[in-house]
């Protein structure tokens, strides 16, 4: 974990050399927690990027709150205007058509809006190459537009276990939500807890959404 932390930080520290208005996401999840504790040792007050999409657990929500207390955060929140689930979930049903509109409308979009609105030259994102295949594409400097900014992505080589490891190594607090089964957090529509440990981390994820990721990603989706 040690050497992926710094093999981390040298991928933070070119970032901050390249860019000079950099942001970091947070979604109350820990990977995201890892990356702003990381992140936060180069630039305590540094833009924090939350995208409210209406439907994270109230777990998360009091998580969020908390870490921004504890931590001073500089924290902004976007969100879109309203909240489209249920015309989305009528329009669409359980189909791959509902996850992409209901992702792009409450998550992407604002997402974008939000790096726009703060005049974002890059933003540190916490994705790892392990959760899943679209991931494993990704670099670790990568190029986006509409707008224009860089994702940063410094724990794209860590393991689930390495951010474990980090998190009780460095007693960090994590989102309450692990205790009780989850093992990768989003929107409570489309996650449940995982309900074998042995899975693959995101196994508790809706399976249509994970069957569509490129093109979520490809739109703008982290």
């Amino acid at each position: 974990m040690l050497e992926e932390a710094a093999i981390s930080n040298q991928i933070i520290e070119e970032a901050f050399r390249r860019f000079k208005r950099l942001g970091v996401g947070f979604s109350g999840g820990s990977d995201s927690l890892v990356l702003l504790d990381l992140v936060r040792q180069y630039k305590p007050d540094i833009p924090v990027l939350f995208v409210d999409t209406y439907h994270q657990f109230p777990e998360t929500y009091q998580f969020i709150e908390k870490i921004r207390k504890e931590w001073s955060l500089n924290l902004h929140v976007f969100r879109a205007k309203e909240n489209k689930f249920v015309e989305f979930k009528v329009k669409y049903g359980d189909t791959e058509d509902f996850y992409r509109e209901c992702c792009l409308y409450h998550k992407i979009n604002p997402l974008l809006r939000g790096i726009e609105a703060l005049g974002l030259d890059a933003l540190f994102v916490g994705i790892r190459a392990v959760e899943h295949e679209e991931r494993a594409k990704e670099k670790v400097f990568s190029k986006r537009t509409n707008p224009p900014h860089f994702r940063v992505h410094p724990l794209l080589h860590w393991s689930r276990e390495d951010i474990l490891e980090y998190l009780a190594f460095y007693n960090l607090p994590t989102n309450p939500l692990y205790q009780i089964g989850y093992t990768s957090l989003g929107c409570f529509p489309c996650t449940q807890p995982n309900p074998d440990p042995s899975k693959h981390e995101r196994f508790g994820r809706a399976r249509k959404r994970e069957l569509i990721m490129k093109v979520l990603r490809e739109a703008g989706y982290t």
